[in-house]
Formats: C-alpha cells, sequence, structure tokens
C-alpha cells in the first residue's frame, strides 16, 4: 500500500513561521497537489463536493498544516495519562471508529507544526507529576504513523521522550510505513502499537489501511529495533466464525514475530452510540457493521451517553476465549485491559 499523499492542503498563516510549516508549504506549492490558505484549520469551508457524502470522502483526503493554539492536553485513560497533540484526524476509513463523532464536522487531516510549544508544555506535565513517570498518547486523535513520511513529527516525538528520565510515549496505528522510525533513539520509553484484528473485520471495515500482514510484517521490524511493543485488538466483533479468526491472527503473531519481552495487549469489544450509528450509515450505507441495539446491552458511558455493547453472555465468551489464546501464545505478555 503506497503511504498517504493528499488530494488538497491548506496552510494557516501562522504555521509558515515554523520550520516545519515553511518546509511543507515548499514542497507542496511544487507539486500539482492544489494549495490553499485558510484562516483556521477548525474551520475548511471550500471543500469541493456537491452532497456531505462527497465533501466527506473528499476531506479525508485532504491535508491541513496549521499551529495547536490549545496546549492544555486532554487526558487519555487508560491507556496514558495524556494525549499528545501532534495530529488530528485520520486518512483511513475505518466504519466503526469513534472519530466517525468526535471528528465529525472536521474528519479532514491536520498537522501540527509548533512542535516546540507542544514539547515544552510535555515538559510541564511531566514535571508537575515528577517523580512519577508520565505517559503521553500520540494517537487518541489520529495516526501519526499515516503521515510520518509527510511531517517527520513522530520521530522528533520519539527522540525527545528518549531523553526524559519521567516521560514515556506511545501510539497505535494501522499503517506499516514504519520505516524512518526504527533507528530513533527511543531508549526504550516509547511503546508502538499496531492495531490488529480478525480478517473479516479488516477486509469489511478498514478500508485505506495497510493489509493485516503488512502490519504484522512492521511489528517485527519495531520490535527488532528495540520498542517495546503493543497490540490493540479492537473493536473484537462476533460473526460467524469469531473465534476460529481470532485464534488465526493470535497465531500469525506467534509465528510471525521475534519473542518480545515487553509485550502488552489492549483488547476491546466493539460497542457503538445512536449517534456513531446514525453517522456511520450515512457515510458507508452499505456497511456490514452490525449495530442492532435490540440485540446489545445498554451500558452507561462517559458524559451521559448511552453505549450499546454485547450482551454479558457473549462479552464472557470473548473474554474467556481472548485471555486464552494470549496467554497460550504469549504467556510473557501482559493484557492490560479487556473492555
Amino acid at each position: 500500500m503506497k503511504p498517504f499523499q493528499p488530494d488538497l492542503v491548506y496552510f494557516e498563516p501562522a504555521a509558515l513561521d515554523y520550520p516545519l510549516g515553511k518546509e511543507l508549504y515548499e514542497k507542496y506549492k511544487h507539486t500539482s497537489i492544489p494549495v490553499e490558505m485558510t484562516t483556521s484549520h477548525n474551520r475548511i469551508t471550500s471543500l469541493p463536493g456537491d452532497t456531505e457524502l462527497e465533501k466527506y470522502r473528499i476531506a479525508k483526503r485532504t491535508l491541513v498544516v496549521g499551529i495547536r493554539k490549545t496546549l492544555t492536553f486532554d487526558t487519555s485513560k487508560p491507556s496514558a495519562e495524556y494525549a499528545i497533540p501532534l495530529a488530528t484526524g485520520c486518512m483511513g476509513h475505518c466504519h466503526y471508529c469513534y472519530l466517525q463523532t468526535t471528528m465529525g464536522a472536521r474528519p479532514y487531516v491536520r498537522a501540527y507544526v509548533n512542535l516546540d510549544d507542544i514539547f515544552q508544555a510535555t515538559d510541564k506535565y511531566i514535571a508537575e507529576r515528577s517523580p512519577e513517570v508520565t505517559r503521553f498518547e500520540a494517537a487518541c486523535t489520529s495516526d501519526p504513523v499515516g503521515i510520518e513520511h509527510i511531517t517527520g513529527s513522530l520521530k522528533k516525538a520519539i527522540e525527545f521522550m528518549g531523553e526524559r528520565e519521567l516521560g514515556r510515549l506511545r501510539f497505535v496505528t494501522k499503517y506499516a510505513n514504519v520505516d524512518s522510525l526504527l533507528d530513533a533513539k527511543h531508549n526504550g520509553h516509547t511503546r508502538f502499537r499496531f492495531s490488529v484484528n480478525a480478517d473479516y473485520v479488516v477486509k469489511n471495515f478498514e478500508p485505506a489501511t495497510s493489509p493485516l500482514a503488512d502490519r504484522i510484517e512492521a511489528a517485527g521490524k519495531v520490535a527488532r529495533a528495540g520498542y517495546p511493543l503493543g497490540f490493540i485488538i479492537a473493536p473484537i466483533m462476533i460473526f460467524d466464525g469469531w473465534e476460529d479468526q481470532y485464534a488465526d491472527l493470535i497465531h500469525k503473531l506467534h509465528d510471525t514475530l521475534p519473542h518480545v519481552d515487553d509485550l502488552t495487549f489492549e483488547l476491546i469489544t466493539h460497542r457503538f452510540t445512536k449517534t456513531a450509528k446514525n453517522i456511520i450509515e450515512k457515510r458507508y450505507p452499505k456497511t456490514k457493521l452490525e449495530m442492532n441495539e435490540e440485540e446489545r446491552k445498554k451500558k452507561w458511558g462517559r458524559y451521559g451517553r448511552t453505549k450499546y455493547v454485547y450482551q454479558d453472555v457473549h462479552m464472557e465468551a470473548i473474554r474467556v476465549h481472548m485471555k486464552t489464546l494470549v496467554e497460550q501464545y504469549f504467556p510473557q505478555a501482559e493484557i492490560s485491559y479487556l473492555t
């Protein structure tokens, strides 16, 4: 799969005051990709497209280069203490993704170029929690590996955190273009995680992401580069043959990867909200995603939102099956959570 290149690029004027902003502007203005200016990365009103669906698909192929003005970091439990904002938005088309709702009105990809400001804020958060270690999640609202070949920001963040005794970086990706990160001076302070899933889920619900085999191959490269490694299996779904397909997934990981001492698994079952369901059905009208509210159990989420999760009997079946697989094939691994 070829790395992402946008069909359209916007720049905030202030982004040109930063070295990375200047570099990207010079790069794209000498290509055939249209370049436009915008007053704010939060408000792009001139996207082409005659329908909302067309605008959405074009937005997912649009890169907006701006500065991150808000340097108060969001919390990122249970993955980390804080989210470090290197980028927002993703070029992938995962039907189930929670960004469908949180980034609903602004689905374009935003890259922030004021990295020194972001890193200074990071240092303040580390100092506040000293002598405790502070973890930062770089993939709460984006897939930073997906645009790393464009920005180089993730490598800078990895090496920045590698120099912090009390700082740790984490991110997760569905992309395999990791070669530029293999020689980063990470000092074991960055956990590189890959999102993987059963073949049925990858093939039906994860368009515009790297094939599963490529992700697993990339994970092997990352492990051999000495990074702490992790896998997120999410969303875990129940479908015909789900037990066998998830067993096949764990077998593939076991057979492909070198031995990894520092290994984690995060296991998350499929859930949805009514708002997400409505947006997903509009954006992916032919989706096979199962979202029958009557077959699910209601669960109160954050901010009073109602989530629809699997019934208890199904949740227990998933818990037992997945826990057994991981413990059998990766006895050294930690299951960070299963939810």
